[in-house]
């Protein structure tokens, strides 16, 4: 593909008609029809686009792709041990290019927490007032394309008061014999005081092959419900991934959202949007990037204060090495009617080469006079003061620099509320920062 046009033609050929079987006599059938068109008068992001002028995703589009919408190859268990948690208790959901391996899959039963293929509740009339109604996603060419062409994902529902008894495992497997463009759609829908933590990692297993994967993530909290969401983002260097997370929260409801990209895809680019539709809600967004290499990776993020007496807080912190190039564009918005808004969000990072680059835009968007709202932006290096005293001590360069990043990203990782994330997430980062300083 070299051109917006054939990139057009490669898409249109699959572009569901009313004669697939999955979506007849379902309601997601128009749905798609309209995500269609809307792209089409959306059309592809250039870098004169202004959300997408740091990111030049014409260039990680000209390869040939195909549209990966079934399974390719078998998946082993030692290949799921590359996205496994060591000593983490939980049931597990493993997806293959988007589709629920039931075979490899440990899910809860008998309770008020289902967890089930999108395609088996396309004929669910009430998926009507979920599917692709947040709206943020309309003006999102990617999300729109994601809307008409994926094939499967999960659906995930915790009925009033439900809760489960240890957290749920996600494991996203991308594999594909050709370079494939792999679309998963999920669905996550906590009624009135539901409880749930769910964590997701992936694993790529081509190495031949570019998983250029295209993914979306709805997630509706009604009242006093509350989700704690993990998103581990570390797989293969030939991998390509655009994630759009939209969130609805209703009166009271809490979301908890932790961001944790690691090497080594060429390209992560993270669409996270909550809106704030009900009183007393409580917003906290946590991220942290780690690049490599000559990783690129891209924060967008979007809080929407829609009505009052709402809380949100947002970290979200970087340490690049190398030739890695970060950006970050948070925006807060609060809405005219929005009174009694509490909003902060914070920006750091940390370059350890003088190659790296970040590019930061923190917004605020304020229309309400009875607020409380900050933001702010750092950017710098190591201290070579800390460093001298940890080396002084008899602490090697390798294990210092690890120690410093360790405590950098300490405000991030601290917040994590399973024990095994939190060694997991603290493992990897010392594994990334000595690799990239051997190297």
């Amino acid at each position: 593909m070299t051109s917006d046009k054939s990139f057009y033609d490669f898409i249109s050929n699959g572009v569901p008609g009313p004669e697939q079987k999955v979506d007849a006599d379902n309601a997601i059938l128009p749905a798609r029809k309209l995500a269609f068109s809307r792209f089409k008068e959306l059309g592809l992001p250039t870098i004169k686009t202004e959300e997408w002028r740091y990111t030049n995703i014409q260039r990680y589009l000209k390869d040939a792709f195909t549209l990966a919408q079934e399974e390719q190859g078998t998946v082993t268990a030692d290949q799921l041990k590359a996205a496994g948690i060591p000593h983490l208790d939980s049931y597990r959901a493993v997806l293959v290019n988007g589709r629920l391996q039931a075979d490899l899959s440990t899910l809860p039963s008998g309770g008020k927490v289902t967890v089930s293929k999108l395609s088996d509740a396309a004929g669910n009339a009430q998926l009507q007032a979920w599917f692709d109604k947040h709206p943020h996603l309309q003006s999102q060419p990617f999300a729109a394309l994601n809307a008409a062409l994926f094939s499967d994902g999960l659906f995930i529902e915790a009925g009033t008061n439900a809760s489960l008894d240890k957290p749920l495992h996600i494991i996203h497997v991308y594999t594909a014999s050709a370079n494939a463009f792999i679309q998963p759609r999920h669905l996550v829908v906590l009624h009135k005081s539901a409880t749930l933590e769910v964590i997701e990692s992936a694993v790529g297993i081509s190495e031949n092959a570019i998983a250029f994967v295209n993914a979306v993530t709805e997630v509706v909290l009604e009242e006093n419900a509350e989700l704690w969401h993990y998103n581990i983002q570390n797989t293969i260097k030939n991998s390509r991934h655009i994630y759009h997370t939209s969130a609805t929260q209703k009166a009271d409801s809490r979301y908890h959202h932790f961001n944790f990209t690691l090497p080594s895809a060429e390209l992560t680019r993270n669409n996270l949007s909550v809106a704030l539709t009900g009183s007393n809600t409580e917003t906290n967004l946590h991220g942290l990037y780690l690049a490599t290499g000559s990783q690129h990776v891209d924060n967008h993020t979007f809080v929407d204060h829609l009505v009052p007496n709402c809380n949100s807080n947002e970290l979200y912190k970087g340490v690049l090495l190398d030739d890695a190039n970060g950006v970050f564009t948070g925006r807060i918005h609060v809405n005219q009617d929005a009174q009694k808004t509490n909003a902060f969000q914070q920006n750091n990072n940390l370059l350890m080469s003088e190659k790296a680059n970040i590019n930061s835009q923190p917004q605020l968007e304020i229309f309400a006079d009875d607020v409380k709202c900050s933001h702010g932006f750092t950017v710098g290096r190591f201290s070579d003061e800390a460093l001298f005293y940890l080396r002084s001590r008899g602490i090697g360069a390798e294990a210092a620099k690890s120690l410093l990043v360790n405590a950098f990203a300490f405000d991030i990782t601290d917040q994590v509320h399973i024990p095994a994330l939190q060694d997991f997430l603290a493992e990897k980062i010392r594994q990334y920062v000595a690799g990239a300083i051997n190297n």
